[in-house]
């Protein structure tokens, strides 16, 4: 048994109370929503450490960067609530989504829908699920139960093989992770040509490898619509001027 599946069987037993919860929470923040803006947005993000990186920021204060991340201009906070790998908890989303007016994603291994009666409870605006992690039918099941709960879905790829996937699932937006889960290695070269093949309508957020407003000019050329953004802005202690940089790269749309 993984990581993430002990803790979706620790889960079970709260599920009734979860529902609860879920249902008597606020309304969802929209995530992403459209129209799109002129310029890409930025989608700053929560992080202690990570598998490829090692320690990031091990005393981060979640509630003080998200703070500084809405003042510099992002326009969502990706909250990392997986403990083994990346050191983050739900405590963190929880305390995000009441510090900030900005929609939150819960970014984890969401393999049940547990996790998103989880997510609903702390205040999400959305959740991640990744093709690479899920069957095409699990990965249907998890998108329609996140769309009962009124939670957008960021369903992220790898490769162009994984895309059909994704679009069937309708989601809130595609999310391409130029960063290989198995070997952690960045290719923004082949994240480049899968940006360019999601059809127009619906958003495209770059994952991995954004370390400056080169790499956001770049990825905006190539059609991304956002930009989430981790190591580089959560390892600065001036998290503002870090997303405030970034901010103002003008959107081309794809054809």
């Amino acid at each position: 048994m993984t990581v993430t599946e002990a803790r979706v069987a620790a889960l079970q037993a709260r599920a009734t109370d979860l529902a609860r919860r879920a249902a008597a929470a606020p309304l969802p923040r929209p995530f992403l929503s459209v129209p799109l803006g002129r310029t890409v947005g930025i989608v700053a993000e929560i992080k202690r450490r990570s598998p490829s990186q090692g320690a990031i920021r091990p005393d981060l204060d979640p509630v003080a960067h998200a703070r500084a991340y809405a003042r510099g201009g992002a326009v969502a906070v990706s909250v990392l609530t997986e403990e083994a790998h990346f050191g983050g908890s739900l405590d963190d989303l929880s305390q995000v989504a009441a510090a900030v007016a900005l929609p939150v994603l819960r970014k984890d291994f969401i393999i049940d829908e547990t996790q998103i009666l989880e997510a609903r409870a702390a205040g999400a605006s959305a959740v991640l699920l990744i093709v690479r992690v899920l069957s095409p039918e699990r990965l249907s099941t998890l998108s329609a139960a996140a769309a009962r709960h009124a939670l957008g879905t960021l369903v992220e790829v790898h490769t162009s093989g994984e895309l059909e996937a994704a679009l069937a699932v309708q989601p809130t937006a595609v999310g391409v992770n130029a960063r290989d889960l198995a070997t952690f290695t960045l290719d923004l070269n082949r994240a480049e040509g899968i940006i360019a093949r999601v059809p127009a309508p619906i958003p495209v957020v770059a994952e991995s490898g954004v370390e400056g407003r080169g790499d956001v000019e770049r990825l905006a050329a190539a059609g991304a619509d956002f930009v989430l953004v981790g190591t580089s802005l959560a390892r600065r202690s001036d998290a503002e001027t870090g997303v405030r940089a970034l901010t103002g790269v003008e959107r081309i749309q794809r054809g």
